[in-house]
C-alpha cells in the first residue's frame, strides 16, 4: 500500500469516526459540563493506552518536557473539548461544525501575528468569503430553532483555541505533540471534576459514553497519523466532509433543521476553505512528462 493511499484510508477513518461526536453530546442525558468530564476522561484514558503501547511512557514524558509552546498545545486542546460540548449545548450542531470549519482562517492570522508567516493573496480572500459565511449563520442564529448568538461564539472560541493549540503545536517540530493528546484529554476531566461530581449519570448511559469515548479516541488517532503521509491540502479537505456529514446525521436522527441560514453560510465556508485548498493542492501536482510518466 502507498503512503499516498495510507494516508488517506487513515485520515479518513478520523474523520468518519468523529462524525458522530455532536450526536453523541445530544443523546447522553446529563448537564454539559458532565458530558465534557465523561468525554475527555473515557478518551484520555483509551488515547493513553494506545500511545503506551505504540511509542512507550517515554514519548509522553519527551512531549510535557516540550518547552512552553508545549503547554500552550496543552491548554489549548483542554479547552477545546470543553467549549466544544458547551457550543453543541447552547446552539445548532450546523452552526457549530461550520463555524469550526473555519480554523484553518484563524491558524493562518495566528501564525502571522504568531510566526511572522506572510499572508497570501489566496488566504486573504479565502478569509473574506469564510467571515462573510460566518456573518449568515450568526445572523441567522435568531431565526432557527435551536440556534443562539451564544452557542456560536462559542463555536467561534473553540474554533480559535483549536488555532492555538495548532501553531503551537508548529512551534514546537522536534517532539511529537501526539503523545500530549491523552494528557490533555485527562486534564481537561480533571478540571471539570469539582464541578460535576458527583455524578448524574445513569446506568443506561455508561454504554453511551463508551462509545463516544471509543469514536473520539479512533478519531483522535487517525487525524493524528494520517497527515505524515498526505499533504496537509489533502487533510484540510477530507476534514471538511465532517462539516457536512455531522450536521446530516444529526437531522436525519434527531430532526435537528439546520435551518436555510446556516446551509447557505455553511456552504460559503465550505466552499471558500475548499476551493483554497485545492488551489494549493494543484500548485503542488508533479507534472507530467511528454510520455504521461510524473516528473522526478
Amino acid at each position: 500500500m502507498s503512503d499516498q493511499l495510507k494516508g488517506l484510508l487513515i485520515t479518513m477513518m478520523g474523520v468518519l469516526f468523529v462524525v458522530p461526536d455532536s450526536l453523541f453530546i445530544r443523546l447522553i442525558d446529563v448537564p454539559p459540563l458532565e458530558v465534557s468530564f465523561w468525554r475527555g476522561l473515557s478518551t484520555g484514558l483509551l488515547v493513553l493506552v494506545y500511545v503506551l503501547m505504540t511509542t512507550g511512557a517515554r514519548s509522553v514524558g519527551a512531549a510535557l518536557r516540550g518547552g512552553p509552546y508545549a503547554y500552550v498545545y496543552l491548554i489549548a486542546m483542554s479547552g477545546t473539548g470543553i467549549l466544544f460540548t458547551l457550543a453543541v449545548s447552547h446552539t445548532s450542531v450546523a452552526n457549530v461544525v461550520f463555524i469550526i470549519a473555519s480554523m484553518p482562517v484563524f491558524a493562518a492570522i495566528l501564525s502571522f501575528v504568531w510566526m511572522g508567516e506572510a499572508m497570501s493573496r489566496r488566504m486573504m480572500v479565502t478569509m473574506i468569503a469564510v467571515f462573510a459565511g460566518l456573518g449568515i449563520i450568526t445572523y441567522g442564529s435568531g431565526e432557527t430553532h435551536g440556534a443562539s448568538l451564544k452557542g456560536d461564539l462559542l463555536a467561534v472560541c473553540v474554533s480559535f483555541v483549536f488555532a492555538v493549540a495548532l501553531t503551537a503545536a508548529r512551534r514546537v517540530r522536534t517532539v511529537s505533540m501526539v503523545p500530549m493528546l491523552p494528557v490533555a484529554y485527562l486534564v481537561s476531566a480533571l478540571c471539570l471534576s469539582p464541578f460535576v461530581l458527583p455524578v448524574q449519570l445513569e446506568a443506561s448511559q455508561y454504554s453511551l459514553v463508551a462509545l463516544h469515548g471509543l469514536f473520539i479516541g479512533i478519531s483522535s488517532v487517525g487525524l493524528a497519523l494520517g497527515p505524515r503521509y498526505i499533504p496537509s491540502a489533502e487533510v484540510a479537505l477530507l476534514i471538511l466532509l465532517e462539516s457536512v456529514l455531522a450536521p446530516l446525521l444529526v437531522w436525519f436522527a434527531l430532526g435537528e433543521d439546520p435551518g436555510a441560514y446556516a446551509l447557505v453560510g455553511g456552504a460559503v465556508v465550505i466552499s471558500a476553505l475548499g476551493l483554497s485548498n485545492l488551489v494549493v493542492l494543484m500548485r503542488k501536482r508533479p507534472k507530467a512528462d511528454p510520455i504521461g510518466r510524473a516528473a522526478p
